[in-house]
């Protein structure tokens, strides 16, 4: 999907970031919901992540800390509000402070393409204002495509 069929009430607060991976669909989406594999990839270059619980259910928590390369560390929760194995991924990130102003919803889409996989990641943000601030001030598009990139990598090592 491209942000021009976004829906028009979200397309001004959403960042969708798409690709085509050269795996099947079940192992890039083992690769998203898996603390073994996601560690290893997650995070745009020069950061690395420890995964501290994964839970992957409606419901479930993911708790995680990115380690930036200035040695910041940056907690992270994800709620997972839907998960339909291997097509697709609904959840709500936040820094794990309750009612984080940040808060942010995140749909991943693993669409089967021959034997590789289409992946869609489309977050929407409160406001038009929240987008443009992680833009901006977090690269969040520059981030998301080297997390994207990372992930390719990954996969590639087999």
């Amino acid at each position: 999907m491209n942000p021009a069929s976004a829906p028009p009430d979200t397309f001004d607060r959403e960042i969708v970031l798409s690709r085509v991976f050269d795996a099947p669909r079940d192992l890039v989406f083992q690769a998203w919901t898996d603390p073994d594999h996601i560690d290893r990839w997650w995070g745009p270059d020069g950061f690395t992540t420890t995964t501290r619980e994964m839970d992957v259910r409606p419901g479930g928590v993911w708790r995680f800390v990115m380690h930036g390369p200035d040695g910041a560390d940056y907690p992270n929760r994800i709620i997972y509000d839907e998960i339909v194995r291997p097509e697709r991924l609904v959840y709500t990130h936040d820094s794990g402070q309750e009612d984080d102003p940040a808060r942010f919803q995140v749909t991943v889409t693993f669409a089967e393409a021959g034997d590789k996989t289409h992946l869609t990641v489309r977050m929407a943000f409160a406001s038009a204002a929240q987008r443009d601030r992680v833009v901006k001030e977090f690269r969040a598009i520059e981030g998301g495509q080297q997390t994207l990139e990372r992930l390719a990598q990954y996969l590639a090592k087999g």
